[in-house]
């Protein structure tokens, strides 16, 4: 038998890299068991990056879901990783060294076991308090290498960087290939040369399949010497995601590798589930594009995790590009031209930022800076006459240090502007924080907490925090999910009770609804529902017996389509007046013995 090889489910990406959205904690809970069931997993990706606040924007409590989410796997003895953006932590913008310790005893409390801790920039010192705070709390510290594909980017070049990663104490790899644009080839000579610098610490890949090259890079590697490599399931793997397990498992098995068997029937229940929640509401916020590879990945570089916002941002912009172009006399352009030319200015403007590795935020910034080119070219001005704020950060060094050299035409703007260039640790320029945000939660009576969790999530993501409080993202995420059903053409569902009506009473029912028929009951009881309408879907039985809160039919109204629920438990009758042998009339009447 070969060397064995253990599998990762990384169910959190799957969602993050697909839509906006992540899966409510009663969903998670109902599908960890299922997860575990599968057998084949030694590894689950459960939280972090996004996770926290998704759930904030939800209206809901993250804490909650990662402690429910993790619990299962706990206790059969499934490890749990986490995704950490090191000088970033779990937000787009730099947090503050008090804030990030903090982060470390939350989460690995909530039973979160490994760290996997990277800094898009590849700058070792943005990962040191990263490795030491998330050992000092008792998780595994995972340093990542975010790997892409340049000149510079080369084996020496990430040998180098795992030696700084080791020296701070890193106790596994991750090849973070979040582009899927590592050649197959280079990683395995990467993999082999890390596992002969130091052979003592495992190795994890983590690749998207966005270009097409994983399933050949997950070989590569597993021959090279990765002990772990992460995969997704059906209906969210491949695409911009991840290959499914089954591919991979079947494909270490025929080359020689252990690796645990899967459980088809839970495979198959996870599946469903997995599509359960698509159907339920998440599918309305994934970019149907994403469940495609695209090869054109392969020259940008950009991951396909940002697929999903880039071609959000691309159909606001596409507009007022066109109306730039026509205004000086030059050709619009398709949706699909204009893709095509946002990769080409991404490979263009690229080396000359210093060769970030496109991951978040960089990516975003790489691709905002491409975006804006257009626009600008578009309005006859020159490249360069729009970055924003965040992306100057990154070109200033305010973020770390870039792995390249910048193009001097960069230099020259940034001089031009009077900006300066900041050579120092990004970390010293941060106060500790959470003295304030405690003074904020007693002034509110809010609790920290159990292990100042709720301190945590303040300090973390301030805003979207305090509109959880308030009730706001609630309200706001409702009316989100609502405008994307009526963009995705979803029939409108109205949900109204049934009324009871104590007696029949032919004026009172007549005054609160003046457009229905009274009718008088043909057997004893209470009328409480009757309606006017030419459709009536799932008509119930006369006699049939209902409890409380069942749904006793569907009606399709001018209002949308109603589901029609009884208050109180009874038998139905249901009266139809027909016309010509057409029903004109459905009276749905509910009565109580």
């Amino acid at each position: 038998m070969g060397r064995e090889i253990k599998l990762s489910l990384v169910y959190r990406d799957m969602w993050q890299s697909s839509g906006k959205y992540q899966p409510r904690v009663d969903q998670l809970t109902r599908i960890a068991p299922v997860i575990i069931d599968m057998g084949c997993f030694a590894r689950v990706e459960t939280n972090g990056g996004a996770f926290e606040q998704v759930n904030l924007l939800y209206g809901e409590n993250p804490n909650k879901a990662v402690r429910e989410w993790t619990a299962p796997f706990n206790k059969v003895g499934i490890q749990t990783h986490m995704l950490e953006r090191g000088l970033n932590a779990l937000r787009m913008y730099p947090v503050p060294a008090d804030v990030r310790q903090l982060m470390f005893k939350v989460k690995c409390a909530q039973g979160t076991n490994i760290s996997r801790s990277f800094d898009g920039l590849n700058d070792a010192r943005n990962l040191e308090l990263s490795i030491k705070y998330a050992k000092e709390a008792g998780m595994i510290s995972q340093g990542a290498l975010c790997i892409t594909n340049s000149p510079i980017h080369t084996v020496d070049y990430y040998l180098n960087y795992a030696d700084q990663l080791v020296n701070y104490g890193t106790q596994e790899f991750c090849l973070k290939d979040m582009a899927g644009v590592g050649r197959p080839a280079f990683l395995g000579r990467l993999t082999k040369a890390l596992k002969d610098r130091h052979p003592n610490i495992p190795i994890q890949y983590h690749g998207h399949t966005g270009p097409g090259f994983s399933v050949a890079s997950m070989l590569e590697v597993a021959r090279a010497g990765a002990d772990y490599l992460d995969t997704a399931i059906d209906p969210l793997s491949w695409g911009m995601v991840h290959p499914d397990v089954i591919t991979i498992q079947s494909m270490l098995k025929e080359a020689g590798f252990q690796v645990a068997d899967i459980n088809m029937n839970a495979y198959m229940e996870a599946r469903a589930l997995t599509q359960e929640f698509i159907d339920d509401f998440l599918g309305y916020f994934i970019d149907p594009s994403n469940k495609q590879m695209n090869s054109l990945l392969v020259g940008s570089g950009l991951p396909g995790g940002m697929m999903g916002s880039m071609m959000a941002d691309l159909r606001t912009m596409h507009p007022a590009i066109n109306m730039a172009l026509r205004n000086n006399g030059k050709s619009e352009l398709s949706l699909n031209e204009l893709v095509v030319q946002l990769f080409q200015e991404v490979e263009y403007v690229w080396p000359k930022l210093g060769y970030p590795p496109l991951v978040t935020p960089f990516s975003q910034y790489v691709k905002n800076i491409a975006l804006m080119n257009i626009f600008s070219m578009a309005q006859g001005q020159a490249r360069f006459s729009n970055i924003d704020k965040d992306a100057w950060g990154m070109i200033l060094g305010k973020s770390g240090k870039l792995p390249g050299k910048l193009d001097e035409e960069i230099v020259e703007l940034a001089r031009s502007k009077g900006l300066e260039f900041y050579t120092g640790n990004p970390q010293d320029e941060l106060e500790n924080a959470l003295d304030g945000y405690r003074k904020e939660m007693d002034e509110n009576g809010w609790e920290y907490g159990e292990d100042d969790e709720e301190l945590f999530e303040l300090a973390m993501h301030d805003r979207q925090y305090r509109d959880y409080k308030s009730g706001l993202a609630k309200e706001r995420f409702e009316k989100d999910l609502e405008a994307a059903k009526a963009k995705a053409g979803a029939p409108i569902v109205i949900t109204r009770e049934v009324i009871e009506v104590p007696r029949f009473d032919a004026e009172a029912i007549q005054a609160k609804y003046p457009d229905a028929k009274p009718v008088q009951a043909t057997v004893s009881g209470q009328l409480i529902w009757q309606i006017d309408r030419d459709d009536v879907s799932s008509a119930p039985v006369v006699g049939t017996e209902v409890k409380e809160g069942d749904v006793i039919c569907f009606i399709q109204t001018y209002y949308g389509i109603e589901e029609v629920k009884a208050l109180a438990s009874g038998k139905i009758a249901q009266i139809e007046v027909k016309q010509g042998g057409r029903v004109v009339k459905n009276q749905v009447l509910a009565y109580i013995n």
